[in-house]
């Protein structure tokens, strides 16, 4: 699916775009996944808005700006687990990631139109460091995604850089990196961007009268460990291409507390 000149594309920038990683059919299967999930975290009273706070917007645009975003998607809907171990995205992450692969954790983010919400520049290594940096993002575009509706920017080469100091641990300096600094990466429904973790991203509010939906798939090399025990999941570590040739590291170690 993709060329070597392409897996150095992705090493030098650190991000890569790949075209048509998913047909028609299993874009609206995951479509209709989407609204579904919603309707239920409704019923469950579990719905939220999970828009960034802060200051990189004034603060009466910032009130009115939504996100929908819900982590472990493909333990609400098996749509998702068949895409995360899609035969066209491991052929992808083989080459950009090596033969061993793991799941770290899916979500999805919807942009409602006219007010979903922006992210501002950001990195997502504070959220869950590891000791190689293998660790990517596969974002899975259900609808097309341009400068209108908020779509992903990047900058590229940004992840040679490595860690850089966070507002709070959750985005960059705004006046530093406005989100217009980030190239855009406008993508159709069955686009996969993949990007570093280490690679500075963002997004614009979505200005239009279109639904942005994406998810979002983190993964990482088998023997790229966490170098702190942030976000850990029950899910993290599913093997997704290889083998884990870590016998006694083949799940968190968990355990499990009885409440008093």
């Amino acid at each position: 699916m993709i060329k070597p000149k392409d897996v150095d594309f992705y090493k030098e920038n650190g991000y890569l775009l790949v075209k048509g990683v998913f047909n028609e059919a299993e874009v609206a299967e995951m479509r209709q996944s989407v609204e579904k999930i919603i309707q239920r975290a409704a019923d469950a009273k579990a719905d939220r808005n999970s828009a960034w706070q802060g200051e990189f917007l004034p603060a009466e645009e910032l009130k009115k700006l939504v996100l929908k975003g819900f982590h472990d998607v493909h333990y609400h809907d098996s749509a998702f687990m068949r895409a995360v171990i899609h035969p066209s995205m491991v052929a992808v992450l083989q080459q950009i990631i090596g033969p061993n692969v793991q799941l770290h954790h899916s979500k999805m983010l919807v942009k409602p139109p006219e007010n979903g919400a922006a992210f501002p520049m950001h990195q997502d290594y504070p959220y869950f460091p590891h000791e190689n940096h293998t660790m990517l993002a596969a974002s899975v575009h259900l609808d097309r995604a341009d400068e209108e509706n908020g779509c992903l920017r990047v900058i590229p080469g940004s992840h040679l850089s490595g860690s850089l100091p966070h507002v709070g641990s959750h985005y960059l300096n705004h006046k530093e990196y406005p989100i217009e600094m980030g190239t855009l990466c406008e993508a159709e429904a069955g686009d996969v961007l993949f990007f570093n973790y280490l690679t500075i991203h963002g997004s614009s509010s979505n200005k239009s009268t279109r639904t942005r939906r994406n998810v979002l798939f983190q993964y990482r090399e088998a023997s790229d460990f966490p170098s702190n025990q942030e976000h850990f999941d029950w899910g993290m570590g599913l093997m997704v291409s290889g083998e884990n040739p870590n016998f006694t590291k083949a799940k968190p170690n968990f355990k499990i507390i009885k409440e008093s």
